[in-house]
């Protein structure tokens, strides 16, 4: 049986790592709200919204099955074709990577995905038959 000294250490080491994960996250979170602008922030929920609505396609195709095959595929390549190209926009509308994308406006930018889901989109309703 260890010894109270050593359950206190262990302890100790347990209570340390989540306050300074704690610690972290709030920094991280902090630090998001402060320097991230808020056009990036909609595009992150916009992907974060995506990501959940793919997850719970793949799961309700799990659970119910595939009869509709094609419906499914429909809508689930059009999520990930969806979280791709808003991760395209959020990378290139980044004013961080205003370096690598110097001949590409943020008008160019969004203009370029809504053309690009539109095409998606379109494709992926001619998939469903």
């Amino acid at each position: 049986m260890p010894s109270k000294a050593t359950r206190s250490s262990h302890t100790a080491k347990s209570q340390s790592t989540n306050t300074s994960f704690g610690n972290a996250a709030m920094l991280f979170w902090h630090s998001y709200k402060k320097d991230t602008p808020t056009s990036l922030k909609m595009i992150n929920c916009y992907l974060v919204y995506i990501m959940l609505t793919g997850i719970i396609q793949f799961v309700y195709m799990i659970l119910a099955g595939t009869f509709p095959y094609n419906a499914f595929l429909a809508g689930f390549i059009s999520t990930v074709g969806s979280f791709v190209l808003a991760a395209n926009l959020r990378i290139q509308t980044n004013p961080k990577n205003a370096n690598a994308f110097e001949s590409i406006s943020p008008e160019r930018a969004f203009a370029d995905f809504v053309v690009a889901s539109l095409l998606l989109h379109f494709f992926c309703v001619h998939f469903l038959g």
